[in-house]
């Protein structure tokens, strides 16, 4: 296949390169001391080293050559380069390490070689974390509004509509209620007491004679009030004599336990706009709103390819082989996200294999595992090279999982590269994997505060769905999760959390009544920490200290459901 794409009439190719030209990098800083890799639980995982090899890219203004406007459909531009801070009081720092434990200088040779023979770069330097997570997203969206017209939405029934995204706003077809019911089991009255009671009663499903005054007829929950029903009397609350006359108990207050009719919503009032997840409550509103089909746009697909020739799929590692944790665990943390997997395939070391796989796919997502950094056998960056894709993220300022990648490899589609390390690919898909699905699925992109932030600061972005997990930045009280409007939810670290002097970093915690508690085995290779996590900490450069709020992404399992919601 020709490095040379093919010609994009529709500027689309254009376009989405722009993002990468537009988007805001920074200098790597050298760090001022060595790093306390124990404290961070990455013992052995990184090598000190001088630099990276990778240079600051500035973005062109309108004005100068190559220069552009920022494309208004991928939201606010960002700002431009930031100093990252100071490492906190008393923190150690770390010294730079290559992508999956290599050495610097191995990394620069290779990003030099990468600069020689890979795919189209619009610059250079890492991108910040919260930067990475907004083009993502933007990417993901500006998909989906291009092939609205040929993807047009899904009638599905409601059952199957769980977990997808709705295509429409969701438009009450009924009053709710449709006509007054009973709130409670008891007596429906009419008028002043004491009341006669008739022998016939009303229940749910059943429309009952009007009474006249004086009246009472039993009546159960959620049935229709009969015409000239002042009260519902609650079965507790009146008492029934040897005559059959009913009494109340307490003083009756004209219109009590009536649920009157439209008390939710009127015929055509917007109950959820378009965008929402379906939920099973959403279900059940849709269903008591009328509806026998739900209008949802598709799953996202996805095709799983996992590198590696070291990789055993059963047994003990031996003679230098492991075993495989991402081929496992990717494919069911693919759909939790809401995606559809429709291929996982194990390709070894084989770039030809890569190449052709990539090539054959057709569906929108192609995510890999490993050969994304700088070592003999990191093939990925050449492969894009050869299919003629375009980087939008080349390296994320995160730790772990710095070594990342986002290509678009053909118009529609899009390709996330992910460390080999299972850490790193697991902050990787948080990163990447997840607000490009959202974006595809036609999941929000919220607009918070933390729109536009600065690259590397750790600021959860504004595309990055956090409400699963019930936080609150109040140790003492627990929030509801916030709507698609509101700040990230955070929690209180209950022990501070060493930094990195210039990245963010993903820290896997244990959430307890708005406290965070970090837990240990957070290196790159490790999974014993993120297994026992409710969420994922968005720590800053330089680190955070007990006591200090700090914002959260929230893991599948927290709070329970699957796809957008």
């Amino acid at each position: 296949m020709s490095g040379t794409p093919a010609p994009d009439p529709d500027g689309f190719d254009s376009l989405l390169a722009l993002v990468n030209d537009a988007s805001a990098r920074r200098t790597r800083d050298e760090p001022a001391a060595p790093y306390d890799q124990e404290a961070d639980g990455r013992t052995g995982d990184a090598q000190q080293a001088t630099g990276d090899g990778r240079t600051a890219a500035r973005r062109p203004s309108a004005g100068e050559p190559g220069g552009t406007e920022w494309p208004p459909e991928y939201g606010p531009e960002p700002p431009g380069q930031a100093t990252p801070p100071p490492a906190r009081s008393g923190g150690a720092s770390l010294a730079h390490e290559a992508p999956d434990g290599g050495t610097s200088g191995q990394a620069s040779a290779a990003a030099a070689s990468h600069g020689q023979c890979g795919a189209r770069r619009h610059g250079s330097a890492v991108t910040g974390w919260a930067e990475a997570v907004r083009v993502a997203g933007r990417a993901g969206q500006a998909v989906r509004e291009r092939t609205s017209a040929v993807r047009p939405p899904l009638e599905l029934p409601p059952a199957e509509a769980l977990g997808l995204v709705l295509a429409r706003p969701l438009a009450a077809l009924t009053d709710l209620p449709p006509f007054d019911t009973s709130a409670m089991d008891g007596w429906a009255v009419a008028g002043p007491g004491p009341w006669r009671l008739r022998p016939d009663g009303v229940l749910a499903g059943q429309s009952g004679e009007a009474l006249a005054d004086g009246e009472a007829v039993p009546i159960a929950t959620g049935a229709r009030v009969p015409r000239d029903v002042t009260a519902v009397i609650r079965s507790e609350h009146g008492r029934l004599d040897a005559h059959g006359g009913l009494h109340p108990e307490r003083e009756v207050v004209h219109g009590q336990d009536i649920r009157p009719r439209a008390q939710e919503c009127r015929t055509g009032d917007t109950l959820l706009p378009a965008g929402s997840a379906v939920t099973p409550a959403v279900l059940g509103l849709a269903a008591a709103a009328g509806y026998d089909t739900l209008a949802v746009h598709a799953r996202p697909t996805v095709d799983l390819f996992v590198l590696g020739d070291e990789l055993l799929t059963r047994g003990l590692p031996r003679d230098g082989l492991i075993r495989d944790a991402l081929g496992p665990m990717l494919p069911h943390w693919l759909r939790e996200a809401g995606a559809e997997v429709r291929t996982v395939e194990r390709l070894g070391d084989r770039p030809d294999a890569l190449a052709e796989a990539v090539a054959a796919s057709e569906a929108d997502l192609v995510v890999t595992t490993g050969g994304t950094a700088a070592g003999p056998v990191d093939f990925v960056h050449p492969t894009l090279e050869r299919l003629g894709a375009d980087l939008l993220v080349d390296g994320v300022a995160v730790r772990p999982g710095h070594p990342m990648l986002l290509a678009r490899t053909a118009p529609g589609q899009h390709l996330v590269g992910l460390p080999g390390n299972p850490l790193a690919a697991v902050c990787g898909l948080l990163t990447l994997v997840v607000p490009l699905l959202r974006g595809l699925a036609g999941a929000p992109l919220r607009q918070g505060a933390a729109a536009g932030r600065t690259p590397g600061s750790g600021a959860v972005p504004d595309v990055y769905e956090t409400r699963r997990v019930q936080l609150s930045s109040d140790p003492l009280v627990a929030t509801a999760p916030p709507g698609p409007d509101a700040a990230a939810p955070t929690a209180v670290l209950d022990a501070s959390v060493q930094g990195h002097p210039s990245d963010t970093r993903l820290v896997p915690v244990r959430v307890d009544a708005g406290w965070a508690r970090p837990l240990s085995f957070g290196g790159p290779a490790m999974l014993r920490g993120v297994a026992t996590a409710d969420a994922l900490a968005v720590v800053v450069p330089g680190g955070a200290e007990a006591g200090h709020p700090v914002e959260l992404l929230a893991l599948p399992w927290a709070g329970g459901g699957g796809g957008f919601t």
